[in-house]
């Protein structure tokens, strides 16, 4: 958490809600540039799904980043922000045709296409509009990112890219329309990857692919990498950057680009999970028979993480540094699901403490719900206090 912020301002504002740390943000936000900054032609996208709050993706446009969408909402909002679309990406397995037209009508950089279903389409609904579509084909490398099941990408049993056995069907479909452009490839192995080596056996799979593309001739304007890198949710504090300059120097080191070439970053977990903690109050201390619970007022309709993948949260009690005690930490919500950590042991907890639920900047608040008729929790900045 800020230090800078007294636990008094926090208990102004009404539970739960999302704090963001802007001073954490930029801090973050100038690592990435200054590591980028060692190399030609490393261009990085904001993955705008790991947070939408308006406040944050101006702070992330003012940086100069591009941005990552993933539907026609998500082009919305980083238009509204101030993003070009000259340097929006649009991927996703499921383009309805309202959200194709609308980065036609903008003119954005790149589709990143994941089927030859969608291909077609794309070319149709350009060619109603004259216009032709920037498009970079999204493979499916097969490369394994040793994470969670429900946040790996790139094997051959997801729903995510095109077969590396239809890659040259497609390429060369591609080729022949009239109204798209192909000029690049797109992968994404998977998300929270903090072993290098899982990026390096990527590097070393795109070789492969474009070895076979220059024994062809053709031409590959734009590699698009993806994200994936991770972040320390045990040592939120201590480890509050992630390790931008290792990721970068393993693609500066293992991938073999040509110099008209442009490689692509998605990042997003790894530019905002560290800036943003759940703030949530006790409301209730729950004698059982072989434990004790902690009863917030928070619950998995303000953050789903570790419900839906068990993922783990350092949380901290701000009101209070007495003698820790062992407590499961438990919210609102009519399910048994409902849980932030069990046996988790924590500075003793009183009903009005403020906990914070950390590393929550990243599918914290953007995948809130209204489960139960709650209201939607607020985001709020440091300057907002």
């Amino acid at each position: 958490m800020n230090r800078l912020l007294s636990v008094e301002q926090l208990y102004t504002r009404q539970t739960p809600y999302y704090y963001y740390d802007t001073n954490l943000l930029r801090a973050t936000l100038k690592a990435i540039n200054d590591e980028v900054a060692k190399y030609d032609h490393f261009k990085v996208h904001y993955a705008i799904k790991a947070n939408a709050n308006q406040k944050i993706l101006n702070v992330i446009c003012q940086a100069g980043l591009g941005a990552d969408c993933v539907s026609g909402g998500e082009i919305e909002a980083a238009l509204q922000a101030g993003f070009s679309p000259s340097k929006i990406v649009y991927a996703g397995v499921g383009k309805s045709d309202w959200e194709i037209n609308l980065g036609l009508e903008k003119n954005i950089f790149s589709f990143n296409v994941e089927s030859l279903a969608e291909l077609e389409v794309i070319n149709e609904l350009a060619s109603k509009q004259e216009r032709v579509a920037r498009i970079a084909l999204r493979i499916n490398p097969e490369v394994d990112a040793h994470t969670h099941a429900n946040i790996t990408t790139g094997l051959a049993e997801n729903k995510f890219g095109i077969a590396m056995s239809d890659m040259e069907q497609v390429v060369e479909k591609a080729s022949q329309m009239s109204h798209v452009q192909f000029t690049g490839l797109h992968f994404h192995i998977g998300s929270q990857i903090l072993d290098m080596n899982d990026f390096v056996a990527l590097c070393n799979r795109i070789n492969q692919i474009q070895q076979m593309f220059r024994l062809k001739h053709i031409r590959i304007d734009n590699i698009n990498v993806g994200g994936g890198l991770g972040v320390s949710y045990e040592h939120p504090n201590k480890l509050s950057i992630p390790d931008f300059k290792s990721y970068f120097k393993t693609y500066a080191q293992h991938l073999k680009l040509e110099d008209y070439q442009t490689l692509h970053f998605e990042l997003g977990r790894a530019v905002v999970a560290q800036c943003g903690s759940l703030i949530t109050k006790v409301l209730y201390i729950k004698k059982g028979v072989h434990k004790q619970f902690c009863i917030v007022d928070a619950g998995m309709s303000d953050l789903i993480r570790p419900a839906l993948y068990q993922a783990f949260h350092k949380i901290e009690n701000l009101s209070n540094d007495g003698p820790q005690e062992t407590y499961d930490i438990v919210g609102p919500i009519c399910e048994s699901s409902d849980v932030f950590a069990k046996s988790y042991d924590i500075n003793s907890c009183h009903r009005g403490d403020l906990l914070a639920l950390r590393s929550a900047g990243a599918y914290g608040e953007i995948m809130a719900s209204q489960y139960n008729c709650r209201k939607l929790p607020v985001g709020y900045i440091t300057e907002d206090f």
